[in-house]
């Protein structure tokens, strides 16, 4: 099974190691934004990272909404960060079009073991703590781990625009995602 922590100190090494393993890909979940992922290695960036997520997920910081990053520890290796994930409290017109509620990404030596389905599951879990009654989710349109992942969380294809998939996933009264969190899947 999986949690989701909030970033620290303790976890940064590991969460450092999860980024290489993306060898310079899109970091989607990681909320980077704004910071080069080879200076998040020093500790003064990190920290200014660090302070900035915390503030984001009161109030909006650098032009983006409320959000929330969590990093993705196997319970069994807690220190160990498998990836990331980040719920955006509120939707924009950008997030609205392209972006969605949740963002997440998967060291690629933890995928195709259901880290991304548990994950989600937990993420959606606090959207709904939040008083989101219906969770956007986007993936773009060649990545179908992406869209398994969505599928099993309960989402529901509305359109698909350009190069992205926009599912909803509905929060309010019981839900009925098509898998348990932590089942492995094939993502």
């Amino acid at each position: 099974m999986v949690s989701l922590v909030l970033p620290d100190h303790s976890r940064w090494p590991s969460w450092i190691d999860a980024i290489d393993e993306f060898d310079g890909a899109v970091l989607h979940g990681f909320s980077t934004f704004g910071f080069d992922p080879l200076h998040l290695r020093l500790p003064d960036v990190f920290d200014r990272w660090l302070n900035r997520e915390i503030r984001q997920r009161t109030e909006g910081q650098d032009g983006f909404v409320p959000a929330t990053v969590w990093w993705i520890v196997d319970d069994a290796a807690p220190s160990h960060v498998l990836g990331s994930i980040h719920l955006r409290h509120e939707l924009n017109d950008v997030l609205l079009a392209d972006g969605g509620h949740v963002g997440y990404g998967i060291r690629p030596s933890a995928r195709g073991r259901g880290v991304a389905t548990a994950a989600l599951e937990l993420c959606l879990d606090h959207a709904q703590q939040q008083g989101i009654a219906n969770a956007l989710l986007v993936c773009e349109t060649d990545n179908p781990a992406s869209r398994r992942t969505i599928l099993k969380a309960g989402g529901v294809l509305e359109n698909t625009s350009g190069t992205f998939e926009r599912y909803w996933v509905a929060l309010n009264g019981p839900r009925n995602p098509s898998s348990e969190p932590g089942e492995r899947s094939s993502e």
